[in-house]
């Protein structure tokens, strides 16, 4: 693309717009300053607000495909890029789900994540080739961030899932963007002009970052992830998270912490189980049959468990 053609197609984004409320930031004191930073924050949340349907549609397409076998995928540049890899290498450890099941692509790759890639984002193609290298699938569903709605490396991403027939989501901050018109599902917060005209790392990546936690906190939780509010299949692998497994089977049954170590090693360090087991008495074999049953759900398997004793 021409560079003036350029020029007039980032001047109709919202994103890239002047803040009239920031314009003499150069003159202010670092508390007026970071006083006018937190006030572009907080239209944040209400802008989130907006969008809240189609974030809660493209959580069930996530766990239908999750159910099929299928994975969620997140492609992007630049600061988009980088918070779908912060997500996606958050699931893991978060949920004890397998690597692989939450991917996160960037342009330029893996290098990009500290460096700027000079030009990565501009070739359509390699968001196709990266797709392609992972085997996309229709049981997939890919979440192609950028802010601007215009990004070649997501179009080319998002146009190649289409292709494929894997579900498509496209999340930006400017209505009416390029991939929101090429996605299934649009999700478009728009939080107004940057308090530094166009560094969308700012109100965008805060906005991107809170859409992105609800599609996999939310979709784990309806994969049954959790019970309650707790993280009971989170993995145990420092002595932080033991810790935590710790208190989260004493806050889920009432248990001593006594008792909490000990179901902990007969379970494995598998949390969930080692409720269950806390929870009905049952020993692990047969707990770990109950959750099969119960699809992973916990409360689930738990009421099963509870309805099965009283009979």
């Amino acid at each position: 693309m021409a560079k003036s053609a350029l020029i007039a197609e980032l001047g109709h984004l919202v994103s890239e717009s002047r803040n009239a409320d920031t314009v003499q930031i150069d003159l202010m004191s670092s508390r007026q300053i970071v006083d006018a930073i937190n006030s572009q924050d907080r239209l944040v949340p209400t802008a989130v607000e907006q969008v809240l349907p189609e974030v809660a549609i493209a959580v069930d397409r996530i766990v239908e495909a999750f159910k099929a076998g299928g994975r969620l995928i997140y492609i992007g540049a630049g600061t988009s890029g980088r918070l779908g890899v912060l997500d996606a290498s958050e699931c893991p450890p978060t949920f004890g789900v397998p690597q692989g099941m939450v991917i996160g692509l960037i342009a330029g790759g893996d290098r990009a994540l500290r460096y700027p890639i000079e030009g990565a984002e501009d070739s359509p193609e390699q968001g196709r080739q990266d797709l392609v290298r992972i085997d996309l699938t229709d049981k997939d569903v890919v979440v192609g961030i950028a802010v601007s709605g215009r990004t070649p490396y997501v179009i080319g991403g998002l146009s190649y899932a289409n292709d494929v027939g894997a579900t498509t989501v496209a999340l930006s901050c400017n209505p009416d963007s390029t991939i929101a018109r090429l996605a299934n599902i649009a999700i478009s917060p728009v939080v107004g002009p940057e308090a530094l005209t166009g560094s969308t790392r700012l109100k965008s990546g805060t906005a991107q970052k809170l859409i992105l936690n609800m599609l996999t906190t939310a979709s784990m939780i309806r994969m049954g992830k959790t019970y309650q509010n707790l993280m009971v299949d989170l993995s145990v692998s420092n002595q932080k998270l033991a810790a935590r497994a710790t208190s989260i089977l004493i806050e889920a049954t009432g248990c001593t912490a006594d008792q909490a170590e000990h179901n902990l090693e007969l379970s494995g360090y598998n949390v969930k189980l080692a409720i269950l087991m806390t929870l009905t008495g049952m020993d692990r074999p047969t707990a770990e049959s109950a959750l099969v049953q119960a699809d992973g759900f916990l409360r689930r398997a738990a009421g099963e468990a509870h309805t099965k004793l009283d009979g």
